[in-house]
């Protein structure tokens, strides 16, 4: 298991942030020992934390032309039929995948294809469970042409503690599935929208893998 590079930073600053601490707990109240030993103990769960949060675990991923594969770790939370608004304007298969800040938080993704449509928006915080989330809260809109013509369009949400979001792709660019395109800072959601009719191998609450369980199987 390595860290993200995207943690690189956070990390950093975690470490520094206790050092500080610890350093002043010392000067400061040098003869209470418990408490000493308190801010320790935090402290040392502070960075276990935030180092597991950004860690970047060796995987072998699933793979298939046909199969849409989990884009991130996580929970199933929403699997409905709804209205796509922004870039197909018509009903969708949505699949919602909520990220707990326990979990591995690098976006992966789904299908190999050309990157047809990309568009960050600035939004809100709210809860990544509440359903307003998917059209109000900072997110980037991602649709992806796979090779027989089936496009995919998937959705990295911030959640109520997620404050940066993060991506590697752009219009144009070929992508492969199962490698990164993205990363969402502690706590989010991606929703997954398919055509009407495709076989979702998933069921809800059910508990995913980014880049190893399968999503779905297109037509």
């Amino acid at each position: 298991m390595t860290i993200h590079k995207e943690g690189y930073t956070t990390i950093a600053l975690s470490v520094l942030f206790i050092f500080v601490l610890n350093a002043f707990i010392d000067y400061r109240f040098a003869d209470m020992t418990w408490l000493k030993w308190l801010i320790y103990i935090l402290s040392f769960l502070l960075f276990i934390t935030v180092l597991q949060f950004f860690r970047n675990p060796s995987r072998s991923f699933t793979s298939g032309g046909n199969l849409v594969i989990c884009p991130a770790d996580g929970k199933v939370v929403v699997i409905e039929e709804t209205l796509e608004g922004e870039y197909f304007k018509d009903k969708r298969l949505q699949v919602s995948i909520f990220m707990s800040p326990v979990n591995v938080h690098i976006n992966r993704n789904p299908i190999s294809g050309v990157v047809k449509f990309f568009k960050y928006h600035p939004g809100k915080y709210l809860a990544a469970w509440n359903p307003k989330s998917s059209t109000e809260n900072e997110r980037t809109t991602v649709v992806v042409e796979h090779q027989n013509g089936t496009p995919v369009l998937f959705r990295q949400i911030a959640g109520a503690l997620a404050r940066r979001i993060v991506w590697y792709i752009k219009e144009g660019d070929t992508v492969t599935q199962n490698k990164e395109f993205g990363f969402i800072k502690f706590g989010s959601r991606v929703d997954i929208f398919l055509p009407l009719g495709t076989k979702v191998n998933l069921e809800l609450n059910q508990v995913v893998k980014g880049g190893i369980t399968v999503l779905a199987e297109l037509a």
